[in-house]
Formats: C-alpha cells, sequence, structure tokens
C-alpha cells in the first residue's frame, strides 16, 4: 500500500500535478492502514524540501478594526450577526499598525499584513490611512507589507500596489460545495473575483482557508484544487477555533493527525507553494505543532491571530529550533 504513496511522491518530485482523485486515494490508503500516514508525511516532507528547501517563511497580521462584520460567516467572532464577546474597534491610529509592524520584524516574520473587519473598505479616510502606513512598512521595515481589507476593486488595488503593498489576503475559507454552510451573505465567486482582481493588478495572493468546519476530504481536496487554478503560490493553512457565540462554537476539534494529514495534501497538490500554517495550531496541535514542517509546511503565522491569542514568540522560535528549521 505504501508503494502507491512512494509513486505519488516520485511523480509530484518529477513535476507531475496530482488530480483530485489520486489525492482522494492517498487519503484512503491512509485510513486504511495506519503506516501509510508516516509514507505520507515522508512524502510531503520530501516534495516540500526539494521545491521550498528549510527555510522558513514567518509572517504575522494585526487586527486593524476589529467587528461589526455584515457578513455572516459561520466561524467569524467579528461577525455582526453572531453575539461574541471580541472587542469592537474602528481603525487603529498609524503609529500603533507601525509599532505592531515593527514587532512583526524583530520576531523574524517577513510578511506583515494589516487585516481589517468588514466585506470592504470604502474609498475615503480609512483606505488613505492605511495607504499611508503601508508606505511606512514599505520604508521603514524590512517586512513585505501586505493586507486583507476584504472584496478589492481594480481602483483600489492599483493604490495598494502605488504605495508598495505587495501582497493581499483573501481567503476563500472552504471548497464552493462547502460554502454555503458556511456563508450565505455572499457567493463564493465575489472571493475568486477578488482574488482576479489583485493578481491583475500585480500583487501576490495569500489565500487559503479554515479546515475542522464540518467539510469532507473531498472538499478539501477540492479547495486545494481550486487554489492551484488559480495559480495561488502562497497557502495559510487554518484550523478551526471555535468561538462563543458562533453557530460552530461547539464544533469538535479535529484529531491532529487528521491537521497533518490536511497540511501533507496540500503539500503534494500545491508542491511549490509557500504552505504556512496559521489560526489554530496550538488548540488543535497542541504539543505537535513542530510536526507541521515534517507533514509539508513551509512558513508560519507567529504572534497573536485576529481575534484569538498566539503564542509568546520565545515559545515560536524554540518550536521552530526543536523542528530544526531557520528563519
Amino acid at each position: 500500500m505504501n508503494s502507491g504513496i512512494h509513486q505519488r511522491t516520485e511523480a509530484v518530485l518529477a513535476g507531475d500535478s496530482l488530480t483530485a482523485e489520486q489525492a482522494l486515494s492517498l487519503i484512503s490508503k491512509v485510513k486504511k492502514n495506519g503506516s501509510a500516514l508516516d509514507a505520507l508525511h515522508q512524502g510531503a516532507e520530501a516534495i516540500r524540501r526539494q521545491f521550498c528547501g528549510e527555510q522558513v517563511e514567518l509572517c504575522a497580521i494585526v487586527n486593524a478594526k476589529s467587528g461589526r462584520c455584515a457578513e455572516n460567516c459561520a466561524f467569524c467572532a467579528q461577525s455582526q450577526h453572531h453575539q461574541t464577546a471580541t472587542p469592537i474597534y474602528p481603525l487603529r491610529q498609524p503609529d500603533q499598525l507601525l509599532k505592531a509592524a515593527k514587532r512583526a520584524e524583530q520576531g523574524g516574520a517577513r510578511c506583515f499584513s494589516l487585516v481589517t473587519s468588514g466585506t470592504r473598505v470604502l474609498p475615503g479616510e480609512e483606505i488613505d490611512t492605511l495607504l499611508r502606513v503601508i508606505e511606512q512598512i514599505a520604508t521603514q521595515c524590512d517586512l513585505d507589507p501586505s493586507v486583507s481589507l476584504g472584496f478589492l476593486d481594480p481602483q483600489t488595488a492599483m493604490r495598494l500596489v502605488d504605495a508598495g503593498c505587495v501582497t493581499y489576503h483573501h481567503n476563500l475559507e472552504t471548497a464552493r460545495s462547502f460554502f454555503t454552510n458556511v456563508c450565505t451573505t455572499h457567493d463564493y465567486h465575489h472571493a475568486i473575483d477578488t482574488v482576479t482582481v489583485a493578481q491583475r493588478a500585480g500583487l501576490r495572493v495569500c489565500s487559503g482557508g479554515i479546515f475542522g468546519m464540518g467539510e469532507s476530504w473531498a472538499q478539501r481536496i477540492e479547495l486545494a484544487c481550486t487554489l492551484r487554478e488559480l495559480k495561488i503560490d502562497s497557502v495559510p493553512i487554518n484550523f478551526l477555533t471555535p468561538v462563543a457565540g458562533t453557530p460552530l462554537e461547539n464544533q469538535p476539534a479535529l484529531a491532529a493527525d487528521d491537521c497533518l494529514t490536511t497540511v501533507s495534501l496540500f503539500r503534494y497538490l500545491l508542491p511549490q507553494a509557500r504552505i504556512s500554517v496559521c489560526g489554530g495550531r496550538q488548540y488543535q496541535l497542541k504539543t505537535r505543532q513542530n510536526e507541521i514542517f515534517k507533514a509539508g509546511a513551509s512558513g508560519m503565522m507567529i504572534g497573536d491571530f485576529l481575534t484569538t491569542s498566539g503564542s509568546a514568540l520565545s515559545l515560536d522560535h524554540q518550536l521552530l529550533q526543536q523542528a530544526g528549521m531557520a528563519w
């Protein structure tokens, strides 16, 4: 059975693309034979080493504007449709955002994202402020400035590029076939359109999803294939952290093996992508966080997440050292 995984690994290393059916076959082998899990992770690690090397890419974010989002995403603590204890505040002051960027740089991050709650940022004072902060980060920090501002129009995209923004972050969140289980206030194509707008403007796009919301293995593979079709080369993998007051507050945690296998599947399907494990890794993986690189990850988010606390930077650095990864 493991010979089949070895053959798939060799094919990917040789430059072939794995089909959705072949990826699902790998999962079937793992479910039937526990020893196949080690073979899958070893294969993913070999693919990561060939295409990404041993250098880990670290990223960080700041919740620049929190709460009152009009969308009803079932996982989100910032949706106005849910009753959560998440703080609500307007766009932070520029000096606060620049300080957060400098802290991220000191921690080893090379990409730093300003994230705002809401469907989009409209023309006016908010976007003007964000553009000034991007310019400051680009000139005062050794960081690639990134933003996550919701849906994007071509004019705003070009203004971001002119300000020095490198990356636009916009998650698809899950597979198209599962999306209505997660959100009903906008359609899947709106996210696809934003990705396309950002790419056409010359921005790098960072787009991934959240796992553990009730989706199937086939739907996880479906998401990976969609990202591949969109030519996304930076993919964040998040694991659900259930938040009280959201529809998913009682969603059971994934098994750690399932989390790591998800990372491996994405490495097989997106061999050359920067695959980073971000939100939920402490909650879902606990003491097995340092195994993400053996499962195929090439990056990790450090510091705090949007509405949940991350690890202390010293612990993140210790985790990387334990995994034998440079940053």
